[in-house]
């Protein structure tokens, strides 16, 4: 039973997601930690449009696939789309070669932020929401 509640997809997407606003904040500060060394390359981490991919991948006119009982195997690709690393070495801000905009990087470090409290709060929310069935309301 606890095995079905901590493999549902709102437990998966979301821990998935708090991963790789976890990698970005460390991307995102390797980059600004760099920004005056020459022939710096920045990176991103690309995520969300592998979930959506992972997501949309099932045509509509195919029957779901349904696990019947806790001992079938797993549907699926076992632990789903996870975060990369991309380095953009097709861009150069400056004559020494590097190429990382310190304003574009801290206003993706406060939008990964945003990202991130978002990601806690409904994950915080979900919990809760689980803590009161089992306990039927009683704390």
């Amino acid at each position: 039973m606890l095995e079905q509640i901590m493999n549902s997809s709102n437990f998966n997407f979301l821990g998935r997601g708090l991963a790789a606003a976890n990698l970005r904040q460390e991307v995102i500060s390797n980059n600004i930690a760099n920004v005056n060394t020459p022939n710096f390359k920045k990176s991103d981490v690309i995520f969300e449009d592998l979930l959506a991919k992972e997501i949309s991948a099932g045509d509509e006119n195919e029957l779901p696939l349904v696990r019947t009982h806790d001992r079938h195997l797993p549907i699926g690709h076992p632990g789903g789309a996870q975060a990369q690393i991309q380095e953009d070495e097709t861009t150069t801000m400056r004559v020494d070669n590097n190429n990382v905009d310190i304003d574009v990087e801290m206003a993706t470090l406060a939008k990964n932020q945003l990202y991130y409290n978002a990601m806690a709060t409904n994950l915080g929310g979900y919990i809760t929401k689980l803590r009161n069935v089992i306990t039927s309301g009683q704390s």
